[in-house]
């Protein structure tokens, strides 16, 4: 009995034993994977603060929103070529070219410019954070005439003005609400007593005393009409249009305008709805005094063609003048 007991307690101790040993190999293990993987993080970390390092001590060109790839523009040779095709003192176009691509004289184009700088800053030429000079004033102001007169899309002027398409929307949306808040007061407005003393002036040295300006409408194609009302905008051409009436004198002074009738209507409906006549019908008129073969009149007129109706205030042009 005693034998069997000493046996069962030396087979217990080697199994104790070995448990030990299992154990110590088990923590060593442990260990090592432990001081695997902070080696693993240090080298990690190693490389992320080499490559800040790296990331510091370079220049990095990116878009100002995140994400847009960034375009080298050489803005400042583009502003120079600018310059000299059509603003220097010999310039590369005429004045005949200036006036196709700008429907405008030059020196009108540069007053207008010079108004819109002045008014709002951000058509001024600044410097980035970097110092390099941005887009000038005839770069952005350039860009907006070129959509609007020959309907480009934003990212056309590009290739020429060297703009991005956002920075050429942004210049469109700022020169229109500058030119109203510029303009407004002087132009699309009714005459003063000074201007309709000149504009009877200017029309009786040209053989009309009494006129007020010239009548007429234009229709505008409306390329983006919505499907549902392309109806009622569609006239006799067939695509969506919009109706302009619009009163100027000899140099081109819009002082009336009416705009957005549905094309259905044409130039004797629309004086309908016109506020300029429907003042006329209660006695709010231009003041006006001339004197026509010893008549006088107190009651402008306005110089249309043919289709408008024989009222007093409108006098239709001849079409073939004799004496």
């Amino acid at each position: 009995m005693n034998y069997n007991f000493k046996k069962s307690f030396h087979l217990d101790g080697s199994s104790s034993s070995d448990d030990d040993d299992e154990n110590e190999e088990m923590i060593n293990n442990l260990y090592q994977e432990e001081l695997a993987i902070q080696h693993a993080i240090d080298n990690n970390n190693a490389i992320i603060q080499h490559l800040r390092n790296q990331q510091s001590s370079q220049v990095i060109h990116g878009g100002s929103i995140p994400g847009r790839s960034f375009i080298h523009r050489d803005r400042e040779s583009t502003h120079c070529r600018l310059f000299n095709d059509y603003f220097s003192e010999t310039p590369t176009y005429n004045d005949a070219m200036f006036r196709r691509r700008y429907r405008m004289s030059r020196p009108l184009f540069l007053c207008i410019v010079d108004a819109v700088e002045n008014h709002d800053i951000y058509f001024k030429q600044r410097r980035d954070i970097i110092g390099r000079l941005g887009l000038s004033s005839l770069q952005k102001i350039t860009a907006v005439f070129r959509m609007l007169a020959y309907g480009l899309p934003a990212d056309a002027t590009d290739e020429y003005i060297k703009i991005g398409e956002s920075t050429a929307i942004e210049s469109m949306k700022r020169f229109w609400r500058a030119v109203v808040e510029i303009f407004s007061k002087e132009y699309l407005r009714s005459p003063t007593p000074a201007d309709v003393s000149r504009l009877l002036y200017i029309g009786e040295k040209r053989g009309f005393p009494g006129m007020l300006g010239s009548l007429d409408c234009m229709h505008w194609k409306w390329k983006n009409c919505p499907t549902a009302w392309a109806g009622q905008y569609s006239g006799r051409s067939g695509s969506p249009t919009i109706i302009l009436e619009a009163v100027a004198d000899y140099d081109l002074w819009i002082w009336h305008a009416y705009f957005g009738m549905p094309s259905s209507n044409n130039d004797i409906n629309v004086l309908e709805s016109s506020y300029l006549f429907s003042n006329l019908a209660q006695g709010i008129a231009p003041p006006a005094h001339y004197i026509i073969q010893g008549n006088e009149y107190n009651m402008g007129y306005y110089l249309a063609d043919g289709i408008y109706p024989k009222w007093s205030t409108i006098v239709q042009t001849i079409h073939e003048p004799r004496g």
